[in-house]
């Protein structure tokens, strides 16, 4: 079985602080009968759209691709590595936060016993758009137990700016809400774990609210944490296209892609990339076969596929991710000439 890229369809997940439109990503998204909140775009329940798995979902073709496919990192299937999804709030999320791997693994098992650390990708940003990312250092456990009860939360945290194209890393531990007024592109450790712990006292259709998990959350804030959450680009080279590192952690990196002409892609043998195309429209070709893309899709880009070539009829924007060797990134950015303080910025241990 001949490697070849492969499209995945989304899956639209409604929730309570959701958009009842979907554009410009998806224009045939509007007047929806319920907000949605997100499109999973990598979910394992996702169908396979293109390509010899086509008509499975993503688990099943994971699990069933020929190992080279996955490369020399992911021989053995073991879970899907990153969960990509586009959120789309016209309402403030909960605040929340998420476990870290240890603490999933002790108490999580039943979900998975995997953390989550993530980051987010302004894709779109109205003038006044706007994220609460970390506490100030200076906030206790007793503090925030406190505002939790005086409705006051939201004063306890560092609100930052968001606009079109800005990043934002968001490690495990680290309490977190998203305002309306924005499209994001989350990219993730594979993990739906959250622990709820103010929902502004909003109820559903049915007038029920939604659980809060306030002691679990209390378990894993790390307070006195330093604050930094916007991450900084780093430019990397290359032909026919503008493409900066914009997040890396051991779970995932993220390179954003601005295209302009044909850009040639040559093969990560270690694991697969994701291609997540968030403007404009193009062709990628690879040995003997062709596909378009269109702006929402996300390609899996298989690792033992030798080069792939990316022509965009438009200037096209698109995040690319995998799962990195750290150690590896990090020595060839210092080839670059770039110090630790400058690549600590970007890439988190």
């Amino acid at each position: 079985m001949r490697p070849e890229p492969f499209r995945i369809e989304p899956k639209f997940v409604p929730r309570i602080w959701g958009a009842r439109s979907l554009e410009p990503l998806y224009p045939e998204k509007s007047n929806l009968p319920e907000p949605i909140g997100e499109a999973w775009l990598t979910g394992v329940d996702c169908k396979v759209a293109s390509g010899p798995f086509a008509g499975k979902t993503l688990g099943e073709a994971w699990r069933e691709m020929p190992p080279e496919w996955r490369g020399t990192r992911f021989t053995e299937a073991g879970d899907f590595p990153i969960l990509i999804k586009f959120i789309f709030p016209k309402d403030k999320l909960s605040i929340q936060v998420h476990p870290d791997d240890a603490y999933a693994a002790k108490h999580e098992q039943a979900a998975g016993g995997r953390g989550k650390t993530e980051m987010w990708h302004a894709v779109h940003a109205e003038p006044d758009a706007s994220v609460l990312i970390g506490l100030d250092p200076k906030v206790n456990e007793e503090q925030f137990a406190k505002a939790i009860g005086k409705h006051t939360l939201e004063d306890l945290f560092v609100r930052w700016r968001v606009q079109s194209g800005d990043t934002f890393f968001v490690r495990a531990g680290t309490p977190h809400t998203i305002g309306p007024g924005m499209v994001l592109c989350e990219i993730q450790e594979y993990s739906d774990l959250t622990y709820r712990v103010y929902d502004y006292g909003r109820v559903d259709a049915k007038g029920k609210s939604r659980d809060l998990h306030i002691q679990k959350a209390l378990e894993v804030i790390q307070f006195g944490r330093p604050i930094g959450a916007k991450t900084h680009r780093i430019g990397l080279s290359a032909h026919g296209s503008d493409i900066s590192l914009i997040a890396a952690c051991r779970y995932f990196a993220a390179e954003r892609w601005k295209i302009t002409a044909i850009t040639e892609v040559f093969a990560n043998t270690e694991c697969i990339d994701l291609f997540v195309a968030l403007t404009g429209d193009g062709e990628f070709t690879w040995g003997v076969g062709s596909a378009k893309f269109q702006s929402g899709e996300c390609w899996l880009i298989p690792a033992g596929l030798k080069k792939l070539t990316v022509n965009s009829r438009t200037a096209s924007k698109i995040l690319r991710t995998y799962v990195p060797n750290i150690a590896a990134l990090k020595a060839s950015l210092k080839d670059r000439g770039l110090g630790f303080q400058e690549i600590e910025k970007t890439v988190f241990e």
